[in-house]
């Protein structure tokens, strides 16, 4: 299974897809980001259990200008197209 992660606060315009790109591949980790229009960013991400625990971990701190207010997690089917490497999506949902 793969995992999806919505990331909640002030999480746009801050550099959170190209920060969760960099840490996903250098986890060693497949999948995508995208900012949605409500304002949260949405991730989902493949791999080993403990790579998308210590993806959880960054996400919820994210990179120094954002601030986190959540992230939710949940599975998803692992036929959602996950690239390898890591994409950032630069379309709105």
């Amino acid at each position: 299974m793969s995992t999806r992660f919505v990331v909640d606060g002030a999480v746009q315009g801050v550099g959170f897809r190209h920060f969760v790109a960099l840490t996903a591949n250098r986890l060693g980790l497949m999948g995508w980001v995208r900012n949605l229009d409500d304002g949260r960013v949405e991730v989902v991400a493949r791999g080993p259990e403990d790579r998308l625990h210590e993806l959880e971990r960054a996400l919820r701190l994210g990179p120094r200008m954002a601030r986190v207010a959540g992230v939710e997690k949940s599975s998803v089917s692992d036929e959602i197209e996950t690239p390898n490497p890591f994409m950032v999506s630069h379309l709105v949902d």
